[in-house]
């Protein structure tokens, strides 16, 4: 890490970060609210692997009336999207360093407003396969914290994950596709590094956006 990463580790990880492994689970004996990270009560958008923490930095500060608890386990991205949020003087911003399916289970169900799944590790080979994030039983997880009508929106520059994303996606009987297939790429999302990259080399762009029932 840099020495500015570095610092803002240290300085700013007690102001806006939470370990996953230490939050108290949702049940009768001490609900996890996300209320009390952020001092309000307002929508909540689940950002699953931030990167170094530039989209999420970007889509909250053009969207102050949401909160944004992005989920990271890289510490470099962990600590420049705490100094990004810093710089930015973003008070609707919280980081999580643990697994995101995990942090998944300890939000109440139908508390979440959207989850962004931006360019997940693709896991190309087919024995890595079972690795990957959006796969039927993870998905029924993510929707089952989704509030009617929140919003689940996945992005992939890989293909064959796409085809794989979309067929998943369909076959979750709590999920409906507005777009009857690939959505057109909203404005609101920030082209990423990844992105970047993908489209220097030729890749597409796939996004997928369903909506909870």
């Amino acid at each position: 890490m840099s020495g500015r990463q570095v610092a803002a580790l240290e300085q700013l990880w007690p102001v806006y970060g939470l370990r996953v492994a230490d939050a108290v689970p949702f049940d009768s004996a001490g609900p996890f609210d996300p209320a009390g990270l952020f001092g309000r009560r307002a929508p909540l958008v689940l950002e699953i692997g931030s990167g170094m923490g530039d989209t999420t930095v970007e889509m909250a500060a053009a969207d102050p009336d949401r909160d944004y608890l992005a989920v990271e386990v890289h510490t470099p991205g962990i600590a420049n999207l705490l100094y990004l949020v810093h710089l930015h003087e973003l008070r609707n911003v919280r980081i999580a360093e643990g697994d995101a399916l995990d942090l998944v289970e300890l939000l109440p169900p139908d508390s979440v407003a959207a989850v962004h799944v931006f360019f997940p590790d693709p896991w190309p080979k087919s024995r890595h396969h079972k690795r990957r994030l959006i796969q039927p039983a993870h998905v029924a997880r993510l929707r089952s914290r989704l509030a009617v009508g929140g919003t689940l929106h996945c992005a992939t520059d890989w293909a064959e994950y796409a085809e794989s994303m979309r067929a998943t996606l369909d076959a979750d009987p709590g999920l409906v596709n507005p777009h009857d297939g690939y959505a057109p790429r909203p404005a609101h999302r920030p082209v990423t590094r990844f992105e970047r990259r993908a489209l220097a080399v030729g890749r597409p762009i796939a996004d997928l956006i369903y909506l909870r029932r």
